[in-house]
């Protein structure tokens, strides 16, 4: 014979009121935030969404972001969240060109602090003032190169 003082769940949760309420475990962190720019008219209620994705299928959240520079210039984008991979680093970056280009630069200066760390010979020629400068001038050099074929 079944004891009917439980209900079914992911978790057993005995059931001693008219709704069973369990504590967010204190390892877990549970986040509430606006996704959508503008409040709805009256409350309405929904029915029939049994899965996140039905959530977001219906609700369809979304925000308007400003980004700027280091020079103050700024650029208007919407993110769009159809599932929760979205709410994460590559998820966001993924929808946003300021981003993408921040993520970008940020791996070539992760790539040339490696290069600094590990290569013997350009930490020697920095060191040295004559070969440091000699670098310098060879850079600025390519440089004016690339400007040039622009």
């Amino acid at each position: 014979m079944m004891d009917k003082s439980y209900g079914i769940g992911g978790t057993e949760v005995k059931q001693d009121a008219n709704e069973a309420l369990q504590e967010i475990p204190q390892n877990r962190t549970l986040l509430v935030e606006k996704l959508t720019q503008n409040q709805p008219v009256k409350a309405e209620m929904v029915k029939g969404l049994k899965t996140i994705d039905d959530v977001f299928a219906h609700y369809k959240p979304n925000v308007d972001m400003e980004f700027s520079n280091e020079d103050g210039v700024t650029s208007k984008e919407k993110l769009n969240f159809s599932n929760l991979g979205d709410f994460g680093k590559n998820g966001i970056i993924n929808q946003s060109d300021f981003l993408k280009d921040l993520d970008t630069e940020k791996e070539q200066y992760i790539k040339i602090v490696k290069q600094l760390k590990t290569n013997k010979i350009l930490r020697a020629a920095l060191t040295d003032p004559e070969a440091k400068k000699a670098l310098l001038d060879s850079l600025q050099s390519l440089m004016s190169e690339l400007d040039q074929s622009k």
